[in-house]
């Protein structure tokens, strides 16, 4: 006879379950060491009984020889190891299936971390005094050292920063009274949709520059529609200088703003800098990150010229 494990997942709604786990939990009697197992509810009014016992791993193995056993499973993965090998002693040991009775969707694991937010904003003395100011510096850190990582092609190390990065995401949307996680995620998913008319529309792109072409022209109608005036609302002033000059020119080019107006910006060093950003942009170059390079560049022959003294 057959042990059959039933597994959950705690980031989908109790109650639904796939058609091969009702049947499973229709086949025989169902156990759990659970009292607080979030199924029971949806399983009493579908009509499924479910018994509450002390989990023995050996009980339960020997109990499978003589007849089906559901165990209705939760989180519980060490005790499952030791039913394993509680059955593997035993002369005539039972046949163990695992059925799936629901399993996570692609992003779910982002509700563990809403979760845990929540927590983190409601019991920690320092997570519940946080405002949108407090936190800017953690942001702007957090966002440096993903750039880091990839500027190093250290990828692994990418998917730790990349978590530090969105949770501060979470943050701000748990600490706003106006909005939530839900909302941001809403707000940009709806934007995405909007912006990719060849993806979710009728609309024909058959290179990246039309794609880029279309989304150009989709924003400059969003910012008409908020009453923006200039191409150049919405550029983040607080950002590194030379990506700000280099997205100004940008977006300036784009709407056809005359190339003479970024000659002589500036005085002294500035209209050097601005110059520069231009004639990088010209050549197909990221002046930021050009100087980055050059950067590391320099603290690599520092580090060299201070091991070797």
């Amino acid at each position: 006879m057959p042990l059959i494990v039933v597994t959950t997942s705690p980031r989908v709604a109790p109650g639904l379950l796939s058609h091969q786990a009702w049947q499973a939990l229709r086949s025989g009697p169902v156990l759990t060491g659970n009292a607080a197992h979030p199924q029971l509810p949806y399983l009493a009014e579908a009509g499924v009984e479910v018994e509450v016992v002390e989990p023995d791993a050996r009980e339960l193995a020997v109990r499978a020889v003589a007849e089906t056993v559901v165990w209705l499973a939760e989180d519980d993965e060490a005790f499952m190891r030791a039913v394993g090998n509680a059955a593997i002693g035993l002369d005539e040991p039972p046949l163990i299936e695992v059925v799936p009775g629901s399993y996570d969707l692609p992003g779910a694991r982002v509700l563990d971390l809403v979760a845990v937010m929540d927590r983190l904003r409601t019991e920690c003395p320092w997570d519940r005094k946080q405002t949108h100011e407090s936190l800017v510096p953690y942001l702007l850190e957090e966002a440096y050292e993903v750039l880091e990582t990839i500027e190093q092609g250290d990828y692994p190390a990418l998917r730790e920063e990349l978590g530090d990065l969105l949770l501060q995401v979470v943050f701000h949307a748990r600490v706003a009274e106006g909005f939530d996680m839900d909302d941001v995620a809403e707000g940009i998913v709806g934007k995405l949709v909007r912006r990719h008319p060849h993806v979710f529309g009728s609309v024909r792109a058959e290179s990246a520059d039309e794609v880029n072409d279309n989304w150009e022209t989709i924003k400059a109608a969003e910012r008409a529609a908020k009453g923006s005036e200039s191409a150049l609302d919405g550029v983040p002033m607080g950002q590194p200088a030379l990506s700000l000059a280099a997205q100004l020119l940008r977006r300036a080019e784009r709407a056809g703003v005359p190339e003479s107006l970024s000659a002589a910006v500036g005085q002294g060093v500035a209209r050097e800098l601005f110059d520069l950003v231009r004639r990088a942009a010209e050549a197909g170059l990221d002046a930021e990150a050009e100087l980055r390079a050059a950067a590391r560049t320099y603290r690599d022959r520092v580090r060299t010229w201070e091991s070797s003294s």
